[in-house]
């Protein structure tokens, strides 16, 4: 491959990807990644209103792209929506397993409910969007790619996390045991496993009610993240869409089973 082949090996022009928790955070900007690239892009979320608002981002500046209602803790929906995507658009090129939640709380006092509820959502949620895409993906002449997200949480333990790190954990055991089984099929399995990242979802601790930001917990909460990292550096969702682009592109023709660790260096594998 010369070099301007392996430059373009990075594009994804016509390619159809689809993009669970496309509404806010790592989820959106991965969407507006892939549909830079070339993607068409389905942006699905829960929040009907944020995968709009994305979709809408997205076609403002030249791309294509449409909102879906998902939740991908009800395996009939991600069914539907794979089916219907590779009948519509005429394929399903490339998956992302972006939508998850956090519930914290230690081991000793974590309700049934919420683990059961995290489990749905971060580990079934991936498994339903594994099997749903993969079925699309194997059926189809030109395979695709499937990328899932895990964490940094699923190498470095923390405490008053483990429900979550449980989940991204068995992402990970999941994006290999699947790997070995498509791979045939030319379809490849990844993952990425972010390290601290400024979303809604690691705002919460810091953003008011009203969405102003106390700045003297933002620090309180931020500047110890990024002293623990040897970049000295906090991650921007940005950060982790360039490896969610990496890995769906042909690019990475020849990774699978791989889990790419965009987190400044906190966790080394």
């Amino acid at each position: 491959m010369d070099a301007t082949n392996l430059i373009q090996s990075f594009r994804i022009d016509g390619k159809v990807a689809v993009v669970t928790g496309a509404g806010s955070g790592i989820g959106r900007a991965c969407a507006l990644a892939l549909a830079g690239a070339g993607a068409t892009v389905v942006c699905a979320d829960v929040d009907a209103t944020g995968a709009n608002r994305t979709a809408a981002a997205i076609i403002e500046a030249g791309g294509s792209s449409s909102g879906e209602r998902i939740d991908v803790s009800h395996r009939d929906e991600v069914e539907v929506l794979a089916t219907r995507v590779a009948a519509e658009l005429g394929s399903v090129d490339v998956w992302c397993n972006i939508a998850g939640i956090m519930v914290e709380g230690p081991v000793l006092d974590a309700p049934e409910e919420d683990f059961d509820r995290i489990i749905a959502i971060n580990l079934k949620g991936v498994f339903f969007g594994c099997q749903a895409a993969g079925r699309v993906m194997t059926a189809q002449p030109g395979g695709g790619s499937i990328v899932n997200a895990s964490s940094a949480a699923a190498d470095a333990p923390s405490p008053n996390i483990a429900c979550y790190a449980i989940c991204k954990a068995g992402v990970v055991q999941l994006t290999k045991s699947m790997a070995t089984e498509v791979g045939k099929h030319n379809v490849r399995v990844n993952a990425v496993a972010p390290g601290f990242v400024l979303t809604a979802m690691t705002g919460r601790y810091f953003v008011r009610p009203d969405g102003t930001v106390d700045e003297a917990m933002r620090n309180a909460v931020v500047e110890p993240m990024r002293k623990h990292t040897p970049l000295r550096a906090i991650g921007e969702p940005e950060d982790i869409a360039a490896s969610v682009l990496f890995l769906a592109s042909d690019a990475a023709r020849f990774m699978t089973g791989q889990v790419l660790r965009p987190n400044g260096g906190v966790a080394m594998v």
